[in-house]
Parts: structure tokens; sequence; C-alpha cells
């Protein structure tokens, strides 16, 4: 359970911060060379929710034994006993190799990374109800590194499992209990189009707790009237979505703006020069700004990289008028910081304890 806690981003983010820079000194052919498969997209049998049935297709589900997304820091513990809110996690991209444009199920390397980042950030779900995370196609970190219709092909493939492992866990989890959805980066996007295709407009909706949507931008303007629940207004707030992505100041998110700028919004309008929904994960309020002291406690690796401390009042957070999470000087979580001051690989473990309050203060809302 204990296993290199910040590994979670030692495998994924070295070679990330790799291109990035390469990126930003030579140019993003040398980055596509590096990082964007070459062969052509070769569509691979999608799964079905029967499929998921078989628990080998699960990174945490809770009749997994060794179920990474119950690790704690200490002073913390995962919930005891059965029940709760059953929570759908939908892991970020683990899978670097460019040999294929979609990460093969059983990839041990993409697999272990992955399980990694359970721990960092879908624990922070743990003692309100039960995890699950499925393994799925994902796309290859290089299919967000070109406009290539290979890339859409590969994240079509990749949404596709995620859509059938949903529909199991709906299944599984039965028709009445309460849900919370959650994903970063590559599941973040995921789960907007989950959001847009399983939950607007349908009864659903009625049993959504909250929907975190870390680490991948929700245009205010032109992206959330198609999610069908409303951006989380109070903090007690149930039916409601969050998002936020984390930079230290001086902020430079151009590689986030000029991609986000040149993409179209769920209802068809360009999203150039719209707002990115904010929200301030240590007020559960968006566009809000709050001091180093609001902050239950920022994850901080030990110095072997075996666990992490739980450290309350060193990081606060602002959300600017574009809807970026500005969070003041850098804080030193770890080396994985991407260019520009981007902290998006700490965007949960920042306000792990803030997250774990905030889905727990939403369970008890009614």
């Amino acid at each position: 359970m204990v296993r290199k806690f910040l590994y979670i981003v030692t495998g994924l983010i070295v070679l990330a911060l790799a291109g990035l820079i390469a990126y930003r000194i030579w140019g993003v052919e040398l980055m596509r060379a590096a990082m964007v498969p070459g062969e052509e997209f070769k569509a691979v049998r999608g799964l079905t929710p029967a499929d998921y049935r078989d628990a080998k297709l699960w990174l945490a589900r809770p009749d997994i034994r060794n179920n990474p997304a119950l690790w704690t820091p200490a002073g913390e513990q995962p919930r005891r006993q059965p029940g709760g809110a059953a929570v759908f996690f939908i892991h970020p991209t683990s899978y670097l190799n460019r040999a294929h444009w979609n990460a093969p199920l059983y990839d041990a390397e993409a697999n272990d990374r992955a399980a990694l980042f359970l721990r960092g950030q879908a624990s922070a779900f743990n003692a309100v109800g039960e995890i699950w995370a499925p393994r799925y196609h994902q796309a290859t970190f290089g299919a967000f590194l070109t406009d290539q219709a290979n890339a859409e092909r590969a994240l079509d493939q990749a949404y596709r499992d995620v859509l059938a492992a949903f529909d199991d866990f709906l299944a599984q989890v039965g028709p009445d209990r309460a849900i919370i959805l959650a994903g970063h980066s590559q599941g973040g996007l995921h789960l907007t189009h989950l959001l847009r295709d399983r939950v607007a407009g349908k009864p659903l909706a009625r049993r959504i707790v909250a929907a975190y949507v870390i680490g991948w931008p929700v245009s205010t303007a032109t992206d959330l009237s198609a999610l069908g629940l409303p951006a989380c207004v109070r903090a007690d707030q149930r039916g409601c979505i969050l998002s936020w992505q984390s930079f230290a100041e001086p902020a430079d998110p151009s590689l986030i703006t000029e991609n986000y700028d040149r993409t179209t919004g769920f209802d068809g309008r360009p999203r150039k020069g719209t707002r990115m929904l904010c929200t301030n994960p240590i007020t559960g309020v968006p566009f809000t700004a709050a001091p180093a002291t609001a902050n239950l406690g920022t994850l901080y690796p030990s110095e072997d990289l075996s666990t992490a401390q739980l450290r309350p009042g060193t990081v606060g957070a602002r959300c600017d008028a574009r809807g970026l999470l500005l969070i003041g000087s850098p804080p030193d979580v770890g080396p994985y910081v991407l260019p520009g001051n981007n902290y998006h690989v700490y965007d949960y473990s920042l306000f792990w304890a803030n997250v774990r309050a905030d889905a727990a203060r939403r369970m008890a809302a009614r």
C-alpha cells in the first residue's frame, strides 16, 4: 500500500516535463517527435458493461484487495463500513509510450502509475464512501500534443470504455445510492462528456452529490449549461460541479490558454476569451480567495518518497479573472512542477484535506 507515494508523478511527469521544456526551447516538432505515436490509429475492441463485471478491469473497487484508493496519510482513516456514497473516479493519463495511441489494458507500467495516482487523488474521497476506478484504453500522453485526427480517435476510444465502466458501475451500486463523480486531467475531460451524456436531463442528476472536474478547463459560457449540473456556489450545495487548475505566481498559463482558445464549447460556440470555472477548493465556492491558514492540509512527501505528511496552513488560493487558481509563491511540494509554474500534478494534493472535507459536507447536505 505504501509504494513511493510521489512516484505518482515520477514516470509521467519526468517525461512530460522534459517534453514541455522542449516545447518552449526547441518547438512543438521536437515534442511531437518524442511523444506522439508514429503509427496510424488502430481501433481496439471496445469494452462493454458486461466486461466490467470482471474485477480485473478495475484499479479500485470495494471488493479489491490492496485497493490503492484506500491510502491515507497519518491521522486519517478511510471509511470502515460498506455504504456511503459510490465514488466513480477517472484517473489521469498514465500511459507514456508512443508505440500506440491507446494504452493496452494490462500495460504494467501504466497501471502502476494509475494506481499511484489513485493514492494521491482518489484517496481524498475514501472517508465518504466506496471508490470505483476503471482501467480503460486511455489515450497516450502524446494525443494531447497534436491536432491529428488520430488523437481524437484515441480519445473517443478511451471515452467509450469509460462509458461502459460507468454503466456497469450504475448497475452494481443500485438505483438509489448517492454518487460522487471525480476525475483529473484526461479523466476530467472524459468526465465532462460523461456529464453531458449520462447526467444532463436524466433522473440520475438527482443522485449526484458533486462532480469534481479537476485539471481540465470548463468554460462557464460555452460548456457548463450542457453538463446537466450548475457550478457549486455554496460550500454545502449538492448536485453541482467543481473545477480548478492550479498555478503558482508568477503564472504563465499560455500552454493551457492557447489551446483552450482554439477549441469549441459543448454549445458549438468558440471558447476563446471565455472564463474557465474556478472553484476555490479551500472555500468550496467559485471565484473567491482564501488565506493559507484556511487550508486544512496539503500533502508533502517524505524524503524517501515512501509516504506523505499532511500539513495544514501552508498554501492559500485565489481565482483570477480568467479562471485560474493562483496559489501564491511556489510551495515546495515536489519537483514535478510544469513550465509556467503550472501545479497541474498537485491539483488534488495541494488541497487534499479540503477536498476531503468538501465531499463530506456536500454528502451531509440536503
